[in-house]
């Protein structure tokens, strides 16, 4: 009863109720209202983002790349779009993202860091033709407030006017210089760091580190709009480099049964997410990295069968209008040739650096300059070795070298210069490797190994070909450890998000081995010049170079930049550099190893 009393006490007469509805409706409309004005405000704010960020598009960097990919690791059959810099945001709050940036200890901030390390300004508007995109013969550049003479040290500053061929100045940026000062009497070289106004202008700096006289050299390696056809084909046809995979088996009446496919990574996008129908490949799965490696599945042996890796071959894709702007590469273009007049500063014939070298140094621009083809850095304090002094810095050491052809000319370098290092004969494809040589008398063991598919190499093992960050896994490391290595022109023509998870696999590897054993010397090689193609192309190797070194800016290891000396020195480009370079290459590597 006192329940029910209880209960009668707050019962609602019936016209308290139609009070209380009357309220109840009056708070929807006013909620409603409220919340309507509420997504306009919100609609009008992200309206005025995206109409400034409209406004300052050159400004912004590039759509992102690697959170497309990033659900892909989770869900391959997502296989993501194009994204506006607003999706970005949004993409990668979500959890698959999330956890595949704490898996490398990678901060939003750091992302946002390398979207801008990577982005490249283009065209404004739609080319209709080839004779709207940047002419080198039209091309001009200035001394600004050139001067009768300059002090080592002094910088020197040089305008870039780019023109289309009408001759008709450009209003928007995007084209690839390269620049050095220069004297080809006293093989003396400089690089010049250009900076892009996004306007059709390019600011040229340079520092005078010699004494004696110099001038300006400036090259257009790609137009702002061949460097869109470079981009669109990464960006859509990565399968254009194909590999092949052979296969073999045991037969009928003990013959061997042999079948060749094409094979090339698998990745979400860019032609590389299946090679014919659903279940055309065999899928090869590192258990370690998760990269996958797939080939076109042979007829009549199992998956189990594949035993050689080569490379098969290139697709050509590009149109005609693409071939016509892809041929204004690599040209010299018009401009001041003054004599630059440089003396003494201070009593210094050259500008010197001090400082003791040590992991985590930063590389400036220029790192260096070339005087009489003779490399000092500006990076530390380097010095030049002999032979006698090239055996006593490796000695007692383990040096693993790990990368492309491009390392190997390292390796060949010493097997040359130690007298008493022996290479083993390990009875392998010698492209690949892997090579090993010994001194027994100095203790000294140096192994060079191809990094993992993909590999443009002859047929060999492809049982032999390691992913970099499993070595690195697999090395106790320590204070008589040498860990060194490189990764860039066999990635040219596949997406930037493969490139960078490869690199984020290494580094992660990196930080673990330096984890366990602080006192390893690590050294990164950093990726140089040489291709100018659409297979290859310089600018292709300067995106990866800059995703290689955001990754590892902050590890603790050493930066050889060879970046900046394979792009000023007087001698032909090559992907192989020549004996000069290298050894001037060595002499810093041996620097780190050895430091004064």
């Amino acid at each position: 009863m006192g329940k029910i009393k209880c209960f009668q006490k707050y019962a609602l007469k019936k016209s308290d109720t139609e009070t209380l509805k009357q309220h109840f409706h009056r708070g929807k409309s006013w909620l409603w209202k409220f919340l309507s004005g509420l997504c306009l405000l919100v609609f009008m704010f992200f309206l005025v983002i995206w109409s400034y960020m409209g406004n300052g598009r050159k400004k912004q960097p590039s759509p992102s790349f690697l959170s497309q990919h990033c659900a892909g690791l989770q869900n391959s059959s997502n296989s993501g779009s194009p994204a506006g810099i607003n999706s970005e945001v949004s993409e990668m709050s979500q959890s698959p993202i999330n956890s595949f940036y704490s898996e490398f200890g990678i901060s939003l901030d750091d992302y946002s860091r390398l979207q801008q390390a990577v982005y490249w300004d283009g065209p404004d508007r739609s080319i209709t033709n080839v004779s709207m995109s940047t002419s080198p013969a039209y091309v001009t550049f200035i001394i600004e407030n050139l001067k009768e003479s300059y002090q080592t040290g002094e910088e020197l500053f040089v305008t870039v006017h780019a023109k289309d061929f009408y001759n008709k100045s450009k209003r928007y940026g995007g084209d690839f210089f390269q620049t050095k000062l220069f004297w080809s009497e006293t093989k003396a070289s400089v690089f010049g760091e250009v900076v892009d106004l996004h306007n059709g202008s390019y600011s040229v700096r340079f520092l005078l580190p010699w004494v004696g006289k110099a001038q300006v050299a400036v090259r257009l390696i790609h137009s702002s709009e061949a460097v869109q056809v470079l981009k669109h084909h990464r960006d859509t046809d990565s399968d254009r480099v194909y590999f092949k995979g052979y296969y073999e088996g045991p037969g009928p009446n003990k013959t061997r049964l042999r079948e060749t496919v094409m094979c090339n990574v698998k990745w979400d996008k860019n032609g590389l997410k299946h090679m014919g129908t659903e279940n055309c490949c065999c899928e090869y799965k590192d258990p370690r990295t998760k990269e996958i490696w797939h080939c076109q599945r042979p007829k009549s042996l199992p998956c189990s069968d594949l035993v050689y890796h080569s490379m098969g071959g290139y697709r050509n894709r590009l149109t005609d209008r693409e071939k016509e702007l892809m041929k204004q590469t690599n040209k010299d273009v018009n401009g001041d040739k003054s004599i630059i007049n440089i003396f003494h500063s201070h009593g210094n014939e050259t500008v010197d650096v001090a400082e003791k070298c040590h992991p985590g140094l930063h590389t400036p621009v220029p790192a260096g300059f070339y005087l009489n083809d003779v490399w000092t850095s500006f990076v530390c304090s380097t010095r030049h070795f002999t032979t006698q002094t090239t055996t006593e810095c490796l000695k007692d050491k383990n040096i693993y070298m790990m990368g492309d052809s491009t390392m190997r000319q390292w390796f060949e370098f010493f097997v040359k210069e130690v007298p008493n290092l022996k290479q083993m004969n390990l009875h392998v494809q010698y492209q690949s490797g892997p090579l090993l040589a010994v001194d027994v008398e100095d203790k000294i063991d140096l192994h060079w190994r191809a990094h993992g598919v993909p590999l443009r190499t002859e047929k060999t093992e492809i049982v032999n070909l390691h992913y970099i960050s499993n070595e690195i896994d697999d090395l106790a490391g320590g204070p008589h450890t040498v860990i060194m290595f490189n990764l860039g022109p066999h990635f040219t023509t596949y997406p930037l998000d493969f490139y960078t998870h490869r690199v984020l696999t290494i580094r992660k590897a990196v930080l673990a081995l330096l984890q366990r054993s602080p006192d390893t010397t690590v050294i990164i090689k950093t990726v140089n010049t040489g291709y100018k193609d659409i297979f290859g192309s310089d600018w292709y190797s300067l995106q990866l170079d800059r995703i290689l070194r955001w990754a590892f800016q902050d590890v603790g290891v050493y930066i050889l930049d060879v970046w900046q000396m394979t792009a000023c020195h007087y001698s032909k480009e090559n992907i192989h550099p020549g004996p000069v370079i290298i050894k001037n290459e060595i002499d810093i590597l041996l620097s780190f190893i050895c430091p004064e």
